[in-house]
């Protein structure tokens, strides 16, 4: 039988209608396996995705911490709180070297950063025995903490580059396992062998870490001091509303009800302002307890910038007072968009009451003030009986790192994590370049806390 034969009688055998069935069905499933399995490597891409990006967001926020207790530990002088910022910044280290072993990127090539991660570990854990059995830190010891701090840094850089080249899609996981390895090299391989060998002289062998952070589970539903006043109703909370943003500016309000899952229960209302845009509306909280505007914000658009920092202050101050929040001070500020977000602290006789706090949020535009959050100040406010430092400032401050640039100092009382309030001299200084806050009990002359301020062009920070 020859070619053309073939083909004529293959022809006819399709006529048959159960050849073509067999061949249709054949068909279908070929392409339902090719679809199946498109799908599965489609789905799998896509987790790994996702999980490719948690890893590295997770690692760029320890990383980050590592940097700030870093430079935290090189200006404490006491062994109490030295003794904490090494556990924390023990804690960091191995948790930002977890998530670095997640990546996929070539292990050569991070070599000296998962190094470095490890030496942070290992070493402020050995520290942080020093300090709990009362061991001030040597010289030696201060000089290897901040040569850390300074690889640290450029650490952060590099992570923080590459995050905004996966934000802005300039590179995908796929990319990174190569670009990514070589930007890390770039940075890594300024560091040499010989910068970590002073630090593992230093490396002692101890049995088990027993800082265990004593009363971190007490007083986890502090007293709401500023919350005072009877229970009101929903048709109280919203005539509040109405006044807050004056009742000829509102166009339309609606009541969402009451929640009680926050921190404070509040009735909360959606609210049309006049002459906005279809997509600018306002919400705000008003707690059931007392009537106290918890929050309140407004979404709009600012285009242009023609208030100056110093005005916005001034123009909050204002604002508080206004609304029965004298003496307030402003402390930091962030600014994005043409909005700054100002936190202010309440002042007593001159003494800053870091508790009592309002966020405040001010267009930049026209000085609109566009949103509050008070709930630091209701959680927290009242009129404090405060006893005389027992350490003058002068005293305080030979308890300072030597280092330290003073630039200016005050009184000031800081919540702590046991929801208690502490009096402190507040030093605000700077080491190389680096601003800090450092707080000196001024009843003990104890090291209580230290923070480091972050002057960036959208504000300023602390961590």
């Amino acid at each position: 039988m020859n070619l053309r034969e073939k083909m004529y009688d293959w022809k006819n055998r399709l006529k048959d209608r159960h050849m073509l069935s067999v061949i249709v069905v054949l068909g279908a499933i070929i392409i339902g396996l090719g679809l199946f399995t498109y799908k599965r490597e489609r789905d799998f891409r896509q987790a790994s995705e996702n999980s490719y990006n948690m890893a590295f967001f997770e690692l760029v926020d320890y990383v980050q911490n590592v940097e700030t207790y870093l430079a935290k530990s090189v200006i404490s002088t006491t062994p109490e709180h030295g003794a904490e910022t090494l556990t924390n910044l023990w804690r960091e280290a191995n948790l930002a070297q977890s998530y670095l072993s997640s990546l996929p990127i070539g292990s050569e090539e991070l070599a000296n950063t998962s190094k470095f991660l490890n030496q942070v570990s290992d070493y402020s854990y050995s520290l942080s025995r020093k300090n709990i059995y009362n061991e001030p830190l040597t010289q030696d010891d201060l000089n290897n903490l901040k040569n850390l701090h300074d690889y640290s840094v450029e650490l952060n850089n590099t992570l923080v580059q590459l995050s905004s080249d996966m934000n802005e899609g300039r590179i995908s996981w796929g990319e990174l396992t190569k670009k990514g390895s070589i930007a890390f090299a770039q940075q890594v391989s300024n560091i040499s062998k010989d910068s970590f060998s002073g630090i593992e002289e230093n490396f002692h062998e101890y049995a088990g870490l027993i800082y265990d952070g004593a009363f971190s589970e007490h007083m986890t539903n502090p007293e709401r001091k500023g919350l005072t006043g009877e229970d009101i109703d929903e048709q109280k909370a919203m005539q509040i509303a109405k006044e807050f943003y004056g009742e000829d500016n509102i166009e339309e309000i609606t009541s969402n009800g009451l929640s009680e899952n926050g921190n404070i229960p509040s009735y909360d209302f959606y609210v049309k302002l006049k002459d906005q845009q279809e997509d600018e509306n306002a919400n705000i909280s008003i707690s059931q307890k007392g009537g106290h505007v918890v929050l309140a914000n407004f979404n709009r658009n600012v285009e242009a910038e023609a208030i100056q920092q110093e005005q916005a202050n001034e123009i909050g101050k204002n604002f508080l007072t206004q609304k029965g929040f004298p003496n307030m001070k402003e402390t930091y500020y962030l600014k994005q968009e043409g909005i700054v977000t100002i936190n202010y602290a309440y002042e007593q006789n001159g003494i800053t009451m870091y508790p009592d706090l309002i966020k405040l949020k001010v267009a930049l535009d026209n000085g609109e003030v566009l949103g509050i959050e008070t709930t630091g100040y209701l959680n927290s406010h009242e009129q404090r009986n405060l006893p005389s430092p027992k350490i003058s400032k002068e005293d305080a401050k030979r308890t300072l790192n030597k280092n330290l640039q003073i630039t200016s100092d005050d009184l000031a009382v800081i919540p702590t994590k046991y929801q208690t309030e502490i009096l402190c001299w507040e030093f605000k200084g700077s080491v190389d370049g680096t601003e800090f806050l450092v707080y000196i009990n001024a009843e003990n002359g104890r090291e209580e806390d230290i923070l480091v301020i972050q002057n960036t062009p959208n504000g300023t920070l602390t961590m």
